[in-house]
C-alpha cells in the first residue's frame, strides 16, 4: 500500500531507519512525505534523497502555524519552484481552521483574508508547474477552498482528513477531488458516516504520522503501516474484503499522483 500523507520531517531522526528501512516486509511501496516550510520542505527533500523512490516529496506551507514574511514566502515559492522536478505535489497547503478556532474560543479576533491571500499564491504556483495539490481544509474552510481550485482551474485536488458539511462533500465529489482517511476510521462515526458517502474511486489510506491515534493505536507510534488497518475498515463499510479495499486504495492513490513504483 501506500501512505498518503505523512510528516516524515516531524518525526525524530533516531527513528526514522526504523521507520522507513523495513516498509517492503511491511508492504508498504511507498509514502507521500508533506512539508510544513521551508526548513521542512528542505529537510523532507533530504529524507527523499535517502530512500529514493520510496518516499514522494511534497512542498508547501502548513497554514496551522503563523504567516510567513514576504521575504519568506518568495524564498519558498522560489525554492519548490527550482525543485518542481522532483516534487510529487504542492503540499501541505489550506487554512487555519483550528488555530482560528483556539484564537476564537480566547475571546482573540482572527482575520483570515492574509491566509486566504497565502493560499491563493500557493494554488497559482501549482498550477503554473501542473502539480497535485494536498489540502488541509475542513468544515467551513473547505468550501473558500473549493472556490479557489475552481479560480485556478485545478481538478487534482487531495483533502487530507476531511471533515465537513454535506453541502460542501457534495460540491467535492462533483469536481471529483480526493479524500483521505486515516487511523481513526477505526473508531470515529463522523468519520464512518463519510467513508460510507464518499465514492471509492476518490478515496486514498493516510496515517498522517507522527499524529497520534487513540482507540487500538493508543500509546504506539503512528506507522506507515496503519494503513493496511485503515484499509480494512474503510473495506468493512462497503462490503469489500480487504485485499480487494487495499488494492482499490492503492490504486486511486498511484493514480492521483501519477506514481511510478
Amino acid at each position: 500500500m501506500i501512505d498518503a500523507h505523512i510528516h516524515l520531517d516531524q518525526y525524530e531522526d533516531a527513528l526514522l531507519p526504523s521507520l522507513l528501512q523495513n516498509l517492503p516486509e511491511q508492504q508498504i511501496e511507498a509514502l507521500i512525505a508533506v512539508s510544513m516550510n521551508l526548513t521542512s520542505s528542505m529537510r523532507t527533500r533530504d529524507i527523499a534523497a535517502r530512500y529514493p523512490g520510496r518516499v514522494k516529496p511534497a512542498y508547501g506551507f502548513h497554514p496551522e502555524q503563523p504567516l510567513p514574511s514576504e521575504e519568506e514566502l518568495t524564498a519558498l515559492l522560489d525554492w519548490i519552484e527550482q525543485h518542481a522536478g522532483e516534487m510529487t505535489a504542492v503540499g501541505e497547503i489550506g487554512l487555519p481552521y483550528y488555530s482560528r478556532a483556539e484564537a476564537l474560543e480566547r475571546g482573540e479576533a482572527w482575520d483570515m483574508a492574509p491566509y486566504i491571500a497565502l493560499l491563493d499564491k500557493l494554488l497559482a504556483l501549482a498550477a503554473r508547474l501542473d502539480k497535485p495539490v494536498v489540502l488541509h481544509a475542513v468544515y467551513e474552510d473547505a468550501w473558500t477552498v473549493c472556490d479557489l481550485l475552481d479560480k485556478h482551474g485545478i481538478t487534482r485536488a487531495h483533502f487530507h482528513w476531511f471533515k465537513g458539511p454535506a453541502a460542501t462533500v457534495d460540491r467535492m465529489i462533483r469536481r471529483g477531488y480526493s479524500i483521505s482517511f486515516t487511523p481513526d476510521i477505526l473508531y470515529e462515526q463522523e468519520i464512518q458516516e463519510l467513508a460510507r458517502r464518499y465514492p471509492p474511486e476518490l478515496v486514498m489510506a493516510e496515517t498522517d504520522g507522527p499524529w497520534p491515534f487513540e482507540g487500538p493505536f493508543a500509546g504506539r507510534v503512528t506507522h506507515p503501516a496503519m494503513v493496511h488497518e485503515a484499509a480494512a475498515a474503510w473495506g468493512a463499510l462497503h462490503g469489500y474484503a480487504i485485499d480487494r479495499a487495499k488494492a482499490v486504495l492503492t490504486a486511486n492513490t498511484v493514480r492521483f499522483y501519477q506514481l511510478k513504483l
